[in-house]
C-alpha cells in the first residue's frame, strides 16, 4: 500500500537511463548511404550475404521481416529506414550483420541490413569522442561516440538502444 512517504517504482525511460560511452578496441565498421558506423565487434555473431526475407504483416516499415538462419527464424531490420534514411535498392555488397542485442537481460538476435560492411577496425581510446549535442529534439541515445580516423568520422552505435525498449517489446512479441 503506498501512502504519502512511500515512493511509487517508475519505469526508467530511455532517456533517463545513464548515457554509455565508447570504449577502445575492435569494431565492425560499414556503410549505411554515405556514412560510416561502427559495432562492438563483441555483439556480431556473423555477416551474410543478402537472402530471401519473409515479410510480416503490420510490423514497422523499418522491420524487413524474418529469415530462417540454419533453422533459426530471426527479424531483420533494414537500419537505413530505421534511421531514417531514403530506401536503396540491394546491391551484390548489401548484407546483413547478424547481431545479439540485450532484451530485459537476455539475448535476442536480430539481423541488421546494411549497404557495406568495410573492416574490422581498432579503435583507440584517443580516436574517440564523445557524441556530440544537437539538442533536445534529437535522440541519440543509441550513439555512443564518434571515432575520428585519418580521413573519415565514425558513428559508433549502442546496438542495445537501436530500438527502444517498446519497439524490442514488439519485435519479440512478433517472432
Amino acid at each position: 500500500m503506498l501512502n504519502e512517504n512511500t515512493v511509487a517504482p517508475q519505469e526508467v525511460s530511455e532517456a533517463q537511463k545513464p548515457m554509455r560511452r565508447a570504449q577502445p578496441g575492435k569494431y565492425l565498421t560499414f556503410q549505411l548511404g554515405d556514412e560510416e558506423y561502427a559495432i562492438g565487434i563483441l555483439k556480431v555473431k556473423e555477416i551474410i550475404g543478402m537472402m530471401p526475407i519473409t515479410a510480416i504483416p503490420q510490423t514497422p516499415e523499418y522491420v524487413k521481416g524474418v529469415i530462417n538462419l540454419r533453422g533459426k527464424v530471426i527479424p531483420v531490420i533494414d537500419l537505413r529506414l530505421r534511421f531514417g534514411m531514403e530506401e536503396a535498392e540491394y546491391t551484390d555488397r548489401t548484407c546483413i550483420i547478424v547481431v545479439e542485442v540485450d532484451f530485459e537481460g537476455e539475448p535476442l538476435v536480430m539481423g541488421l541490413v546494411v549497404d557495406a560492411v568495410s573492416e574490422v577496425a581498432q579503435i583507440k581510446e584517443d580516436e574517440i569522442e564523445d557524441t556530440p549535442s544537437f539538442g533536445t529534439s534529437l535522440d541519440t541515445n543509441y550513439i555512443l561516440g564518434m571515432a575520428k580516423t585519418e580521413d573519415s568520422v565514425k558513428i559508433i552505435l549502442d546496438i542495445d538502444r537501436i530500438l527502444s525498449e517498446s519497439e524490442l517489446n514488439q519485435l519479440h512479441g512478433t517472432f
